[in-house]
């Protein structure tokens, strides 16, 4: 279970005191939870909880180090690239995160925004966000009595039930979609979900918007009509700072054709919503088939990882296997979509043997499954 932390923890770790039990324990090398606990202990008496796990959460390495955060809340917190590119989108307004938490999202809207408030009903995150966000007006309020008036509304619901699990559905996050929409019905509105969410659920959303970071797909952004500007957006953000969108206002005047040089696999985001063939239209490429999201053409995108294609053909497991073995490919990636292959089971069945390296992208062309031996490359730009 991880640790509760108190307001009297939080009053301690930010105090003179406290700053220096935390800089006692972060040279513990936290390999053995018990080792750990005993030299914490001895370092810093009584207190050794709330540092010990201040220190573990801080070398989770995702916020600043020098913040206080609870497990959950950290968890839950926006990366700050994600955050950041959100708070753009809020330059010059005046905003109000009312589910401010230990600070993750304030900090980049107080960055740009005209004016900023923050606030929660829980008084340790409260706590926690006057450490993290100093000069920030922070005030304990619950989402869905509002106490601003023409503030843009910044949410992020919790996404644990009452028994700490994950949870999926709208109604049943902190606070419910529908009721914090409810709620600030006619206010400008932003809201942070999680990926998986189904459009349906949110009718007052004017534009959802996928965003990814180095490849993984991290949230959808529900935002109203009044800031909204496409219906489908995909955003792309990489950690050195670069950056894409797509929407569904871009072009999307594609087909499916016979395989060309490459195979693309498009970004997670682009996928998600719904806007591979925007993606396609934009760098010349097209589909292998209409209902599938693998892409492909005879040059592929900048900065991409895509497959060359060296050979395809029908799949078959027993010709795929006789075609490894005549390749002696020891190292092999498999990439499914459209077929009900295990990639796991099925490297485990094909036993690949040998020095040599590839990909095989499985897809389905019409109703017929097909392969593509591949050699993945990175591409320049």
């Amino acid at each position: 279970m991880p640790y509760a932390f108190t307001l009297d923890d939080v009053a301690f770790l930010r105090s003179e005191d406290g700053a220096r039990a935390l800089a006692a324990c972060a040279r513990l090398s936290l390999g053995d939870r018990l080792a750990d606990v005993a030299a914490a202990r001895t370092l810093v008496g009584d207190r050794f909880a709330p540092v010990l796990e201040t220190v573990l959460l801080r070398r989770r390495g995702k916020l600043d180090p020098s913040w206080l955060y609870t497990g959950d809340a950290l968890q839950q917190a926006s990366a700050p690239a994600v955050a950041r590119h959100r708070a753009a989108r809020l330059t010059g307004r005046d905003v109000h995160d009312v589910t401010c938490s230990i600070g993750a999202d304030l900090a980049e809207l107080a960055r740009v925004a005209r004016t900023c408030l923050g606030s929660d009903l829980d008084p340790v995150r409260l706590a926690m966000a006057r450490h993290n966000c100093p000069g920030v007006a922070l005030v304990r309020a619950d989402a869905l009595r509002p106490v601003t008036r023409d503030a843009v509304v910044v949410a992020d619901p919790a996404r644990r039930d009452a028994s700490g699990r994950r949870t999926w559905r709208p109604a049943d996050l902190t606070p419910p979609l529908d009721e914090l929409a409810e709620v600030h019905t006619g206010r400008d509105l932003v809201v942070k979900c999680a990926p998986g969410l189904d459009p349906a659920a949110v009718p007052w959303a004017a534009e959802i918007e996928l965003v990814s970071l180095d490849g993984q797909v991290r949230e959808a952004c529900l935002w109203s009509a009044g800031l909204a500007t496409a219906r489908r957006r995909a955003t792309v953000l990489r950690s050195d700072g670069t950056e894409w969108t797509l929407t569904d206002r871009d072009p999307a005047d594609v087909g499916a054709a016979a395989p060309g040089e490459w195979i693309v696999d498009p970004d997670g985001a682009v996928v998600r919503a719904g806007l591979v063939k925007h993606y396609a239209a934009r760098h010349g490429l097209w589909q292998l088939d209409e209902r599938i999201a693998y892409l492909t053409g005879d040059t592929p995108p900048p900065g991409v990882r895509a497959f060359r294609v060296l050979e395809h053909g029908h799949y078959q497991e027993k010709s795929l296997r006789a075609l490894l073995r005549a390749r002696e490919v020891g190292r092999l990636e498999i990439l499914v979509r459209g077929l009900d292959v295990d990639p796991d089971a099925l490297r485990r069945r094909l036993k690949p043997k040998g020095g040599g390296e590839a990909s095989v992208v499985l897809t389905r062309i019409g109703r017929a499954p097909h392969f593509f031996l591949c050699r993945a490359e990175r591409v320049p730009g």
